[in-house]
């Protein structure tokens, strides 16, 4: 008869493997995280900067320094509201992180107090330092 023998569950190596929740498409240009290489974001859901500077002449900054306004990203986690005086004003704004290497990214934009900033409500920004460029960059 044959035997089947199990290995001892001590000699058992478990291995945490990389699944992300979202893949964006590879036929269009994506960012992704610089730590983990996680997909965020796809580069139609960039507002246009040109866009930006003639309606709003104003820049996006992070604490690391610039930083891009997206309509969606994907694979972040949401933190707690709280309210922040930013460079434009008063905001309710939630801290957002990478899902895969839980590395604080940016924000998104809860709530704007000023109508002239009710625009970036729902907006995600992340920072260019926490960004690497993916598929079809050229």
């Amino acid at each position: 008869p044959e035997l089947s023998e199990e290995p001892p569950a001590e000699m058992v190596k478990m291995t945490k493997s990389k699944t992300f929740q979202a893949y964006l498409p590879n036929c269009h240009r994506t960012y992704s995280c610089i730590h983990c290489r996680a997909h965020l974001a796809n580069h139609d859901e960039l507002i246009s900067k040109a866009m930006h500077f003639l309606f709003f002449m104003q820049s996006f900054q992070g604490s690391q320094g610039r930083a891009y306004l997206f309509n969606s990203v994907v694979n972040v986690g949401c933190g707690p509201a709280e309210e922040r005086v930013l460079l434009t004003g008063l905001h309710a704004v939630a801290d957002i992180y990478c899902e895969n290497c839980k590395t604080t990214l940016g924000w998104k934009y809860e709530h704007a107090f000023e109508s002239s900033q009710k625009y970036k409500e729902g907006k995600f920004i992340i920072e260019l330092a926490h960004m690497i460029k993916d598929n079809g960059w050229e």
